[in-house]
């Protein structure tokens, strides 16, 4: 299905951005959530994990949401379902983070548009990982 959606600038956000708020971080190694920020973890990012149900994962301290994060976030990396993206998109402007990036499967426009009105970078049905070794040149598989 094709979105009425165009990303913001994903080399941007992924070269500009250091601290990275991984939302729906799972502590199980073989969900795509975990896959993904221990790679974001090995290429320089800090991760925050953002879990109710967990202490620690990735050897980082677990926050139950977002506005329970000391310090700031550069990137809110969802992996919810659709269904919460407004309440997540609310709490990552309330944070004063930069950028919301959805993960594949997950979209919102409405959410999008008001993160883009607040200021943030969005992008939609996109993997954080798979774009950043796009972007540096590790062949995908």
């Amino acid at each position: 299905m094709e979105l009425p959606w165009h990303d913001d600038d994903m080399s941007e956000i992924l070269t500009g951005s250091h601290t990275v708020a991984v939302v729906g971080l799972s502590n199980d190694r073989f969900r795509p959530s975990h896959g993904v920020a221990r790679y974001l973890q090995e290429e320089g990012y800090q991760i925050i994990p953002v879990n109710p149900k967990e202490q620690e994962i990735l050897g980082e301290r677990c926050y139950p949401d977002l506005a329970s994060i000391p310090g700031s976030v550069d990137v809110v990396d969802v992996f919810r379902k659709s269904d919460f993206v407004p309440e997540i998109v609310d709490q990552a402007i309330r944070i004063g983070a930069r950028a919301v990036w959805l993960q594949l499967g997950v979209w919102n426009v409405e959410a999008g548009e008001r993160a883009r009105k607040a200021g943030l970078k969005v992008v939609m049905n996109r993997c954080m990982a798979t774009e950043l070794q796009k972007r540096s040149g590790v062949a995908e598989g």
